[in-house]
């Protein structure tokens, strides 16, 4: 019962970052392998994805009764991601993703000084694309995380809230909207892919998807209280928490 408890606690918290910015299997993910260390990585996996959808569904539908979500962006960027999430879980079984643990600190530490120093960065929210050329930038934004969310994974809430805040012009806020909807596309693809192999454990899965949603739902009134200024605070502490976790983790490897 400690255990179940402890993996409530962990869902939650994990549910209010990643409704705020994305991240929130930094803290569910080790929790999981720390209390199941004899189940199959690819079981517990599939088991935070089930937690995770629900939360981040949550997080969608909340925002989108508060905040004007960019749907002409979000949606083709959905799509995207949802089908190349697919390719992603297929390549990561053919060609080993050592190589992106040893890349992935450097990029997110040059996401993090870009961030610190554009001090203006996602403060106003000033869409930079309409049209074609808008959907077109989209579908590729969400092909590449889509597949970078299947075939690895940390850090894909966070680099969706940047690249929409970067190269759309979006507020932290509208981002993060934005980045919620992707998400749940990704989430479902990986889901799908693991219910079929036969990799959840429902039963738990289920419990965390409750804390989840209640974490998610505080995390979104927490973004939208204290707007985009709150929003580029907590990106920047995950962010800075992800280049900790993904050093270390390139450094045990080596």
């Amino acid at each position: 019962m400690l255990d179940i408890a402890v993996l409530g606690v962990a869902a939650f918290a994990a549910g209010l970052v990643d409704a705020v910015v994305g991240g929130g299997g930094l803290i569910q993910i080790p929790v999981l392998f720390s209390t199941f260390g004899n189940t199959a990585p690819a079981t517990l996996l599939g088991t935070s994805k089930l937690a995770g959808i629900f939360g981040t569904a949550a997080a969608a539908v909340n925002y989108a009764r508060r905040v004007s979500i960019a749907w002409t962006t979000a949606a083709p960027a959905a799509f995207a991601a949802f089908l190349f999430a697919f390719f992603g879980a297929y390549t990561v079984t053919k060609i080993p993703a050592d190589f992106m643990r040893t890349l992935l600190p450097f990029v997110l530490v040059a996401v993090a000084v870009y961030t610190f120093r554009r001090k203006d960065l996602g403060s106003i929210h000033a869409p930079l694309h309409s049209g074609l050329k808008e959907r077109l930038l989209a579908v590729v934004i969400g092909a590449c995380i889509g597949f970078y969310d299947g075939f690895f994974g940390p850090g894909t809430g966070s680099f969706l809230v940047f690249l929409f805040v970067r190269l759309f012009g979006f507020d932290f806020l509208g981002a993060s909207a934005v980045a919620k909807v992707v998400n749940v596309a990704c989430n479902l693809s990986a889901l799908m892919w693991f219910g079929y192999s036969g990799h959840l454990l429902w039963q738990l899965g289920l419990m965390m998807a409750v804390c989840q949603v209640a974490g998610s739902l505080i995390g979104t009134k927490l973004a939208m209280r204290h707007g985009s200024g709150f929003v580029r605070r907590v990106f920047l502490v995950v962010v800075t928490i992800l280049i900790v976790k993904t050093s270390w983790d390139a450094w045990q490897r080596w």
